[in-house]
């Protein structure tokens, strides 16, 4: 298996005034397709640190608008992961109905001591609960 696959649904409340997905929806789309993710590996980020001794701040988000989404429009988003020794990126594509890519993108995580803050190695089994998602 590579990626991670969901559907996000364009609503008429993630639109601008001429009924196309803006940014801040398509940033909030990506937290919460990165969210879904590590909720399906086991390993939801609203309670790593609170379950284990390490977080996963975001240090960086960027994507790319290759063409325009409306509203009611179903857009497949597919997150492969890329794991780092202290890192963690996402990159994602997110594609309409007839396959056509609307954008592209990636957000990083690093892997931070809830003790210090300071950076650390993944840990094993957060590695292997998401190494099945990564192209290889």
């Amino acid at each position: 298996m590579t990626g991670f696959k969901r559907t996000w649904t364009v609503r008429f409340s993630d639109t601008d005034p001429f009924g196309i997905a803006h940014y801040p929806r398509i940033v909030d789309t990506l937290h919460e397709s990165s969210d879904m993710f590590m909720e399906e590996v086991g390993f939801p980020l609203w309670e790593i640190s609170l379950d284990y001794d390490f977080g996963l701040p975001l240090v960086e988000i960027d994507f790319e608008f290759e063409r325009p989404m409306e509203a009611g429009d179903n857009i497949e988003i597919t997150i492969t992961p890329t794991l780092g020794t202290r890192s963690l990126r996402f990159d994602y594509v997110a594609r309409n109905e007839d396959g056509a890519v609307t954008f592209t993108g990636h957000e990083t995580r690093v892997c931070a001591s809830t003790d210090d803050v300071s950076s650390r190695d993944l840990p094993v089994e957060l590695r292997e609960a998401i190494e099945p998602y990564t192209e290889g």
